[in-house]
Formats: structure tokens, sequence, C-alpha cells
């Protein structure tokens, strides 16, 4: 399944969604309209917490609910909000593919480099992410995303994928002049906006072997990084059962497992062409969509004041 937190308009509640060879299937109006005496998960943070017998009744009823045009959205009808809810953990894997620590000239890790992000940074598909006002290097980065879907604590390698609701695209947007400006990564990484996931989280059941993935940044209609997660020095199964040793996974929590090569620090000098306002930034994995998102300079008071009169006025 392929599954969505979206709105209508930005004035109304987070809605829950399966997409669908027809479109997307209003979770809550489905179930309203069903008059379903069993509990359904009306939230993708309920559907994370529910049962393995819960999640198949789900899909069940999803299938049998998908043909009614009334509980359905198309996605030009819809703004996508990030397929992760607010109190996730956010946990970030650095240097993990081996041409990326080549090209970074950088000796590729023995042990997995973590690091984090935090809410604030989460950003959906479509959405306009704010660059940074005192930042002149901000960068994309590619990277497969892993959705915990029970809790983990101290789990071997060989039942790591056991513990993982789903996946989804990732981009670890990074302001290099922030990043390298101590030796703590954690405020050129963690800037309003800069972790965009989605647009869905789709079940591991559809993915298969999360290691053989073809992976790509597009920018501005131009391919800048193609690779497949293959290439990961800690593939996913390891990253897993690794993080787990030390920190307890609960079910919506999110791993970014590394980018490959391409990102613009890798290039010379002459050649890094730093993302700016209006550049339109798209990643692409295999069997998990699309997501793209739009860089843009900080708005000025005027344009604040602009864009308040002009709501207003509608």
């Amino acid at each position: 399944m392929k599954l969505v937190n979206f709105k209508v308009n930005k004035s109304e509640k987070l809605k829950f969604g399966v997409k669908t060879e027809v479109g997307i299937v209003d979770v809550e109006k489905a179930w309203q309209a069903a008059g379903e005496p069993v509990n359904t998960p009306l939230s993708l943070e309920e559907w994370l917490q529910s049962n393995e017998e819960s999640k198949e009744w789900f899909q069940q009823f999803i299938q049998s609910n998908k043909d009614s045009a009334s509980l359905l959205y198309q996605e030009d009808q819809i703004e996508f909000a990030p397929c992760i809810h607010k109190g996730a953990k956010i946990i970030c894997v650095g240097l993990n593919y081996r041409r990326h620590a080549e090209e970074s000239n950088m000796e590729p890790p023995s042990t997995p480099i973590l690091f984090n992000k935090y809410s604030n940074s989460l950003a959906g598909h479509g959405e306009k992410v704010e660059l940074p006002a005192d930042s002149n290097q901000v960068d994309y980065e590619a990277e497969l995303g892993i959705i915990i879907g029970k809790k983990a604590k101290g789990v071997p390698k060989e039942q790591a994928l056991d513990y993982v609701a789903g996946y989804c695209n990732a981009n670890d947007l990074s302001a290099r002049d922030l990043q390298f400006r101590t030796n703590q990564w954690l405020l050129g990484k963690s800037c309003d906006g800069f972790c965009p996931v989605g647009p869905y989280l789709v079940t591991a059941d559809e993915v298969g072997n999360p290691n053989q993935l073809k992976i790509e940044t597009i920018v501005n209609g131009n391919v800048r990084q193609s690779s497949n997660t293959s290439d990961m020095i800690f593939h996913c199964d390891e990253l897993i059962s690794y993080i787990s040793t030390y920190i307890t996974l609960e079910p919506g929590d999110l791993i970014i497992t590394g980018t490959p090569e391409g990102v613009i620090m890798g290039l010379p000098k002459q050649e890094q062409d730093w993302l700016t306002d209006g550049d339109e930034v798209t990643i692409k994995i295999e069997k998990l969509g699309v997501l793209s998102n739009q860089l843009a300079f900080p708005l000025t008071k005027s344009d604040e004041q602009n864009e308040t009169t002009a709501s207003h006025s509608v």
C-alpha cells in the first residue's frame, strides 16, 4: 500500500489516505460511509500502532471501498503533508555510500555516522522550502527513508527488516556553510523544511529488497545524482540493528540512510552551483514515487504583508 498524509485546503485538519490506481481513498470518509463497527485506523500514527491482523483487515477494507468516487481525491486536488508524524525521531546516516565518501575526500566509516534532524525540518511533497537567510551553499541529498513499524530494541541484523513499516523518498537538504561552521553538523542539517519526505509511505511488502533500488536527484530537469542503494556501506538491516542497540526505535521513527555521489559539495569549486531561489529539486527512488520541492528566498516583511492582504481579500 501507499499511505498518504494530506489536506484538501490549508485550514482543514490533516487527513489519512491510501493511494490506489483510481485515486486517494479518504480513510475517515470511507469508514463513516461504511458504518464499520470495528476499529479502523483513522490516521497514519494509528495505522503504525496497529497489529498485523488489523493491518490486513485495513488493506481489505480499502480494496472494498476504493471505487466510490465520493471517497476519492486525485493528487492535483490535495496538498501532501510529510508521510511521517511530527513526534517521530529523525535519525540520519552520514557518508553511507562508497562513492559519496570518495567524492567528499573522506575515509569510508568503519561504523555508521549518526546525526539527527528535528520535526521542524519536515516538509511534504510540493511544499516550498525556505532558504536560510545567511547561507549561500545549500545542497541536495537524495536518501532512502526507512519508517519503523514496531518497537525495536537490540534487534539482530537477521530480523531487522521485520521491524520496517515501509519506505519513502527523503531529501537531506544541507546548508554546507552552516554545517561546517563547527565540527557539529546539526545547524546546517536541521533548518526549517530541510527534510522533505514522501509523497507516500510505501509499505515494505511492495518494496522488497531496499538495497536494490535506483535513486536519483533531478534539479530543474537535470539529473544530478544517479545511483543504486546497493552502494550503501551499511545496508538497511545493519543500520536498524546498529541504531536499535543504543536507541529504542518506535513506530513511525524515520531513518534516512545516506546519499550517493553527485552532491554539489563533491564537485570542483568552479562547478559548484548551489541551490537558490526558484530551483526545483526532485528525488526519485524506484517504487517510491517522486518527491519534488521548490526552494525560495525568505519572505520580506513587505512580501508577508502582501500575502496577508491577498488572503483577506479572497
